[in-house]
């Protein structure tokens, strides 16, 4: 899998090569144990996971200076493929499944990376230290819109965004998730449309600046899920 990131202007060292290669392989291995992905193709994994991480950087807010916050991280999807490619970046995985955590933390030793955090935690809870704190908060397939925007946005300080990774059937979801993503001090910047390379699919990016400080969120998860926004 050589060079696949090239459609999205990005040429990787050899380091950077076998760091995915590594990376292909250990998820691989580790699924067997863990039930981390239920993509296992090497080509499918290369794009539908790794170039869809990196895919982030079509957003302009990606570069080495930000603090990022990968929340319900799972195999490690967007910000460890984020971080192989922008080695300086400060990532922050949150992630409450032990045996994920676990996995992330052998993960981040055999990729050798540094300035990485595996916090083992439920987001709503890492939140009450770490509110208003970072420039990029994302998650990818961890709940529908309306949920997810109030255990991600909290965590974004003002003039930061957060980036909410979807399927290309985002518009009901948003629909539904206008009214909490005001009412959470952010504002929509814009919807980006992604095509994955080889046919593997389209995505969609949306991008929520955080204008205004709200106290008060995020509320527990059994309000969260009973009650969203």
């Amino acid at each position: 899998m050589k060079q696949f990131l090239e459609p999205l202007g990005i040429t990787l060292t050899e380091e950077q090569l076998n760091q995915f290669k590594t990376y292909y392989e250990f998820l691989v291995t580790e699924n067997k144990k863990y039930n981390l992905t239920a993509i296992t193709d090497e080509k499918e994994v290369y794009y539908k996971h790794f170039y869809d991480s990196v895919s982030l950087i079509k957003t302009d807010l990606i570069n080495d200076k930000i603090k990022l916050c990968d929340i319900g991280s799972g195999a490690g999807f967007p910000s460890i493929p984020l971080k192989i490619v922008f080695p300086l970046i400060t990532v922050y995985i949150v992630e409450s499944q032990t045996k994920k955590t676990n996995f992330l933390n052998a993960l981040k030793d055999l990729l050798n990376l540094d300035n990485i955090y595996i916090i083992n935690e439920r987001a709503e809870i890492f939140a009450v230290t770490h509110l208003n704190h970072f420039d990029i908060v994302t998650a990818r397939a961890v709940a529908p819109l309306n949920i997810l925007n109030e255990l991600c946005i909290p965590f974004v300080k003002k003039g930061g965004h957060f980036i909410a990774m979807k399927s290309s059937l985002l518009e009901n979801e948003l629909d539904k998730a206008k009214y909490g993503i005001i009412t959470l001090g952010g504002q929509i910047n814009k919807v980006i449309s992604i095509q994955l390379p080889e046919d593997m699919g389209e995505r969609s990016l949306l991008i929520v600046e955080k204008v205004s400080l709200v106290k008060g969120y995020p509320r527990s998860f059994a309000l969260i899920k009973k009650k969203p926004l």
